[in-house]
């Protein structure tokens, strides 16, 4: 069964008592780039947790178009620090293809396949912990594409990256959503969000304050406040 639409109706997420994101609307559909903005502590984290699952949902409901367990195997998530393994490179993309059952060779051919498409290519042997932040980051997005997800979850990775490092990220973002991978992915970087995105979410105190297809957005935002974000001014 096909994964998407993702339908949300009012879900609401709480740690200790305090909401984190919520109540939210919203409605994912099976093509894209939805790039999720707002300022700092507006929600955006909290968002895709929720909406992957590992963040509690305390109300409301979200509701893949596959049953529950189907749809979490068909959709991986990647934090803005990357977790390495302490192995090599290549065990660390073969990692989550042998706990699926993938042969091991099978495993490892398809490993330094991903190695080379994200340009880890000569780096099969060396501890994935030794790696730097850009390196690392092609790592974390190689080992979560390497199981073919129909969606991708992005929390801000390329928060602590160079512009090169962002250039070659994004080169291999895009080249998984032009085949087929659905992205929703934060980021504080505008310039970022005006090149890959094709929807917007504006995150704003916890809430879904305004979500436009990104041209629109850009172009002509419906809020003060997404006019304010834009230009740089401190809201609130």
């Amino acid at each position: 069964m096909p994964l998407m639409p993702l339908t949300v109706k009012q879900a609401v997420s709480r740690r200790r008592g305090q909401v984190l994101v919520g109540p939210v609307d919203l409605t994912l559909t099976p093509e894209g780039v939805t790039i999720v903005i707002g300022p700092n502590g507006s929600g955006k984290t909290s968002l895709l947790r929720m909406l992957h699952g590992i963040a509690r949902l305390n109300a409301g409901t979200i509701d893949w178009a596959c049953p529950l367990e189907e749809a979490r195997e068909k959709q991986a998530f990647v934090f803005q620090t990357p977790v390495m393994m302490r192995r090599s490179v290549r065990d660390n993309l073969a990692y989550p293809l042998l706990l699926g059952g993938t042969p091991k060779q099978e495993a490892r051919n398809k490993a330094e396949h991903w190695a080379e498409k994200v340009g880890l290519g000569n780096f099969l042997t060396r501890q994935a912990t030794v790696l730097s932040g850009g390196e690392r980051q092609k790592l974390a997005i190689a080992r979560a594409l390497i199981r073919d997800p129909e969606v991708l979850f992005l929390d801000e990775p390329c928060a602590a990256l160079d512009g090169r490092a962002m250039r070659e990220v994004e080169e291999i973002l895009q080249t998984a959503a032009k085949g087929g991978t659905r992205l929703v992915m934060s980021t504080h970087n505008m310039g970022q969000a005006r090149r890959l995105a094709t929807e917007v979410v504006f995150m704003l105190n916890g809430k879904i304050h305004e979500c436009a297809p990104a041209a629109t957005f850009f172009e002509t935002p419906s809020t003060p406040q997404a006019h304010a974000f834009l230009r740089g001014d401190i809201v609130e």
